[in-house]
């Protein structure tokens, strides 16, 4: 019995899938990333593949994929299925990403609880942006009851990690004495370090921590670089005329 269009068009494509299975599972580690993180019009039949034959990678590539629209049309209910079968796989930046989903309604309903359960999961396995987004939870009492000792506990962890944001935060917590005794010396120095790993809010901050202490010329330096980042941030400096001054180009 001959086949219809159809069904040799599916047949063909599960040949095609097999192939490109057998051909993944060929590749190492730094292989798979290269071809499943590349161009998103060439990599989608890969990653898809991948995906739907149960790499972790593949699956959170494809989510994000789906979610975003990017080489494939945008359906973010089915990026929230991927994101938590990469989760259930033990990925914390899928337990991330499927907080993400709840906090923001992407493909569900807005579901602050959930939203904070999955943050906790990704925080507890370890991915700065988890525990960072726990943290903010745990901060506001969203999803969770309010526990500032604990959020910084989570930001001093993320901070840690490099988390740039994170260090932000933790620096005003320091500098208001939120969850903990103020400190202006950890204040200056994660505002710091979180505006030397390039955060803008905190290059502002530390901007103007030096501009009090009179170290102009340094204040300058990174109030220019928040400012070139960010327009509010360069609508607040102008409105601070003290700071404006230190901004202006040189007559």
């Amino acid at each position: 019995m001959s086949l219809s269009a159809e069904q040799m068009d599916r047949r063909e494509q599960a040949e095609q899938s097999f192939d490109r299975l057998r051909r993944l599972r060929h590749m190492n580690g730094a292989e798979l990333r290269t071809l499943l993180g590349g161009d998103p019009m060439e990599a989608a039949p890969w990653v898809r593949t991948a995906a739907e034959h149960g790499i972790v990678f593949g699956r959170l590539r494809w989510g994000a994929m789906l979610l975003e629209g990017t080489g494939v049309e945008r359906d973010p209910a089915l990026a929230l299925h991927w994101f938590t079968e990469a989760a259930r796989a033990g990925s914390g930046e899928a337990m991330n990403m499927v907080g993400r989903c709840f906090e923001n309604g992407w493909g569900t309903t807005i579901d602050m609880n959930r939203a904070a359960q999955w943050y906790r999961r990704s925080a507890e396995a370890g991915h700065d942006w988890g525990e960072y987004n726990y943290a903010h939870r745990l901060f506001d009492g969203t999803g969770v009851p309010c526990d500032r000792r604990q959020a910084i506990v989570w930001y001093r962890r993320a901070a840690d990690r490099g988390h740039a944001r994170a260090m932000n935060l933790l620096a005003r917590c320091f500098e208001e004495g939120w969850g903990c005794d103020k400190n202006p010396g950890q204040a200056a120095e994660w505002y710091r370090r979180s505006a030397e790993a390039g955060y803008f809010r905190a290059q502002f901050n530390h901007g103007c921590l030096l501009a009090d202490e009179g170290r102009t010329e340094e204040a300058a330096h990174w109030l220019r670089l928040a400012a070139d980042a960010d327009g509010s941030i360069r609508a607040e400096i102008a409105r601070r005329r003290s700071l404006a001054r230190l901004v202006q180009p040189a007559a």
